[in-house]
């Protein structure tokens, strides 16, 4: 009976050792290859195994736990605040004192007074014309003149005696006056003949020289430019006809030359041009330092419009619904990081940069829904991922 009982236990203990389950080292140990591909086919299928019971965990954690199917977002507060707007627009630099002189009298340019950069001031003499012997009429006109005068003051005394006829001193005094209208207008003539600056500036090109014959409106004589007086002219569309007004500040930038300049506009046309509904403005700009030539292009900010209570929201948070209407998503109910989300149809105005002014809907304080903003529903329930920092500041 012993015998039969040791060989039984025997029987089962090689038996259990046997079954022993070999180990991946065991298997690559062997060197068998029919051993590694089972153990091979084993462990897929106990991967296979795991990844189905994982997925049936993370299944019922979502059943049991509410907010790991909560959307999440950031939200951030509503506040007034001061909102300009400003109209961009490129204009051209000019001036109304550059001007190309042209000669009012015929004849040889006998001298030029002045060199190109040359400052001169107004009414200063730049050439001279051969007025082609009109110096010497003049010079006759003028003693006939001087006669003419002589005869008729003693005609005057005889008169004013009561001695002579009226006739002969009407033809004396008739003879003076006409004589002196005469030597007038010969020295008006002779005064043509002098090229004068219109106005103070510099000589920005000599362009008649000295012995060239010139012809009034035909032969440019030079050009003057005055950097003093210096503007910006641009075209405004119509719809900014009563915002862009006379007095308005206006930054007016210069690439080329790498300044902002701050200026004012002085004047506001009154006239719509029909060909592209636009209306001229200038703007006046300092120059001090004569920097700043003509046909420069300069870029205007110009504000014209200001809201010293606005609330302004990002753009990228906007959606618009089926019938044309804008909306944004705000939260209510909140309780600690959890809240309700609020669909809100707001009514907007202009726009700056990525910023939006509105006009209607949203209130001073309310809480917005900036990022997940387009991923939740009206009334949803949503996850508030910074409300920590909300709560420090």
């Amino acid at each position: 009976m012993k015998n039969i009982i040791l060989l039984t236990f025997t029987a089962l203990l090689i038996a259990s050792c046997g079954n022993k389950e070999q180990t991946v080292a065991d298997v690559i140990a062997s060197g068998n290859l029919e051993q590694l591909r089972e153990k091979k086919t084993e462990l897929d299928a106990k991967q296979q195994e795991l990844a189905n019971q994982i997925k049936e965990l993370q299944a019922e954690i979502k059943k049991l736990n509410p907010l790991e199917k909560v959307p999440l977002i950031t939200t951030f507060q509503a506040k007034k605040d001061t909102f300009m707007h400003y109209l961009e627009l490129q204009g051209n630099v000019t001036t109304k004192q550059n001007l190309v002189i042209y000669p009012e009298y015929s004849g040889v340019l006998t001298r030029v007074y002045v060199t190109e950069g040359q400052r001169v001031s107004k009414g200063q003499t730049l050439a001279k014309i051969d007025d082609g012997g009109l110096s010497q009429q003049a010079a006759q006109l003028q003693i006939q003149a001087d006669l003419a005068k002589t005869t008729f003051e003693r005609q005057e005394r005889l008169w004013n005696q009561k001695i002579g006829s009226e006739i002969q001193y009407l033809q004396a005094k008739s003879n003076y006056e006409a004589q002196q209208k005469a030597v007038s207008q010969l020295n008006q003539q002779i005064a043509k003949t002098l090229v004068k600056a219109p106005f103070s500036g510099v000589i920005d090109d000599v362009i008649s020289e000295q012995g060239s014959v010139v012809a009034p409106g035909q032969s440019m004589l030079f050009r003057i430019v005055n950097l003093s007086d210096m503007y910006v002219e641009t075209d405004v569309p119509e719809r900014y006809l009563t915002n862009v007004t006379k007095g308005k500040d206006v930054e007016i930038n210069l690439p080329i030359l790498g300044k902002t300049i701050n200026g004012k506009i002085r004047q506001a046309g009154d006239y719509i041009n029909p060909a592209n509904r636009t209306f001229k403005i200038e703007v006046s700009l300092p120059n001090k330092d004569k920097t700043v030539k003509p046909n420069l292009t300069a870029k205007l900010k110009i504000n014209d419009y200001t809201n010293e209570e606005a609330i302004l929201i990002p753009l990228s948070i906007i959606s618009e619904n089926a019938e044309g209407e804008q909306y944004v998503y705000t939260i209510s109910e909140k309780e600690d990081a959890k809240a309700n989300a609020k669909r809100v149809i707001i009514e907007t105005g202009k726009t700056q940069g990525d910023y939006i002014e509105v006009l209607s809907g949203i209130n001073d304080g309310d809480e917005i829904i900036d990022e997940g903003a387009r991923s939740v529903r009206d009334g949803q329930k949503v996850k508030i991922l910074n409300i920590e920092n909300q709560e420090q500041q």
